[in-house]
């Protein structure tokens, strides 16, 4: 396995401008920024290593896509209970 601790992971999106890079030794950085639901085909982004040292850049490689998360809703507050003669009318906010 490659010594990665001087190298710099760099995304570039398929048109060619940077999108993220990480700091020295680190493998991995975010994509950000991207609405939910988005879906990243294969290719569309591109990833790379560059040392540090000598700034030289390793071949670009397709990143495998992805589907952005959509989060789930954010939980009631105030919630409330009107009793009725059957039950309870529930509100929330």
């Amino acid at each position: 396995m490659a010594d990665r601790s001087k190298d710099i992971e760099i995304v570039y999106f398929k048109a060619g401008n940077k999108v993220a890079e990480s700091k020295v030794g680190e493998a991995s950085v975010a994509v950000t920024g991207l609405a939910a639901g988005t879906v990243v085909a294969d290719g569309d982004y591109k990833v790379t290593f560059k040392d540090s040292v000598t700034n030289l850049e390793s071949e670009k490689v397709d990143v495998k896509g992805w589907t952005v998360l959509t989060p789930a809703p954010e939980a009631p507050t105030d919630v409330t209970a009107t009793p009725t003669t059957d039950g309870a009318v529930i509100t929330a906010k």
